[in-house]
């Protein structure tokens, strides 16, 4: 996983721009944010939490701006994003359980567990049956120990784990003890499986698929993830960067 502040950056030449809003809001709208609001915030293809965070806390004019769990930039959907004197709730929010619908890829893994580097130890799984896949989700349901990935933005001695892994330092990996409600397959279409995860906070869904393609013998990778529920707070009720600071300002496109 690329560092938050630079990933933009690295990645803008296959990016291209964004999209620029002028923002100006009022006193009295300023002083609602410094009060408190719970933003639902449906996080796009590329942003990273602390690009949205930075974005609205710049916007509005106000320091006290956070998110309640983070979203790595391949992943879209659901982001709570917490001002004011609402950022005391961010705990609350965080340790709810999460769901999550996206898709893996059979017959290869990568070292970041997703599609942020290139495919790897390449095996065949032509001769896994429907059922087998279905079947082996179950192995990964209720109270589960899960090594998250290296490249990942757990700290060790102040230190991201993600940094250490760059600069090819050894990590040593820890298990941790996640729940995991439900992990239903939505479809197949191989190599593709998709999927729906209920699971409790503390789950990276990157691990999952890695350790489903391990069970299946021929391992598999994160190809796509979207948050779409954080307690009892759904992404169809959340809106974009863009229609916020669309909205709380009245602008038109700058």
């Amino acid at each position: 996983m690329a560092k938050k502040e630079t990933y933009w950056n690295k990645n803008k030449d296959k990016l291209g721009p964004r999209k620029l809003i002028s923002v100006t809001i009022s006193a009295e709208k300023k002083k609602e944010f410094e009060e408190g609001r719970v933003l639902l915030i449906d996080k796009e293809l590329h942003w990273t939490s602390f690009d949205a965070v930075r974005k609205i806390r710049n916007s509005i004019g106000i320091k006290k701006v956070g998110h309640a769990g983070t979203l790595d930039p391949l992943a879209t959907g659901l982001l709570i994003v917490c001002t004011g004197k609402f950022t005391k709730q961010i705990n609350h929010f965080m340790a709810a359980q999460k769901e999550y619908t996206g898709s893996l890829i059979l017959g290869a893994e990568t070292p970041t567990y997703d599609l942020e580097s290139e495919p790897m130890n390449f095996k065949y799984f032509g001769n896994i049956a429907l059922e087998t896949i279905y079947k082996t989700t179950q192995l990964f349901l209720g109270e589960i120990n899960q090594l998250p990935p290296i490249y990942s933005a757990i700290k060790k001695e102040g230190k991201a784990l993600y940094e250490l892994a760059r600069r090819g330092e050894e990590v040593e990996l820890k298990p941790r003890k996640i729940s995991i409600e439900s992990f239903e397959i939505t479809d197949v279409n191989l190599p593709v499986v998709k999927f729906k995860v209920v699971c409790s906070t503390g789950t990276y869904i990157r691990s999952l698929a890695h350790d489903f393609g391990k069970a299946l013998g021929c391992g598999a990778y994160l190809s796509s993830l979207r948050r779409t529920q954080i307690g009892e707070l759904r992404v169809e009720n959340a809106q974009t960067i863009e229609k916020f600071l669309t909205e709380i300002s009245g602008s038109q496109d700058g």
